[in-house]
């Protein structure tokens, strides 16, 4: 079997990262958008990311990513300040602050990390469903 290359394995971290995302606090395949509280179906939901997704170090990062409806992720450029503020009210003050910083370190994932990460995503869905 020809092995994937990075590019293919990123681009299949990001498909089950965000699967998992915007299924894991889904009630009942309902999930609600982090920014506006619009309620959906996880599958027409979208998966966020606070800080750009062209940060490697906070692409994957859990709390920098949160359920949100194509309204305010793509229509309002992911609501950067509701965000940031439900952020720090969700997980503590100073979160939305530290995942900028965080975004700003220069991190490196090897084939092996994103294989990890793909497999540790899938066995998350797994869990879920």
């Amino acid at each position: 079997m020809k092995k994937l290359t990075r590019s293919k394995l990123i681009k299949k971290l990001d498909k089950v990262f965000s699967l998992y995302i915007r299924q894991r606090y889904a009630k009942n395949e309902i999930a609600q958008c982090f920014t506006c509280g619009k309620k959906d179906h996880w599958k027409k939901l979208q998966c966020g990311h606070f800080q750009s997704r062209k940060y490697y170090s906070t692409r994957w990062d859990e709390i920098n990513c949160q359920v949100q409806c194509a309204g305010c992720n793509v229509f309002k450029y992911g609501e950067q300040f509701v965000f940031g503020k439900n952020l720090d009210l969700e997980y503590g003050a100073g979160c939305a602050e530290s995942l900028y910083y965080k975004a700003k370190q220069l991190t490196k994932f090897s084939r092996t990390d994103i294989e990890e990460l793909i497999n540790r995503y899938n066995m998350l869905i797994k869990e879920l469903n």
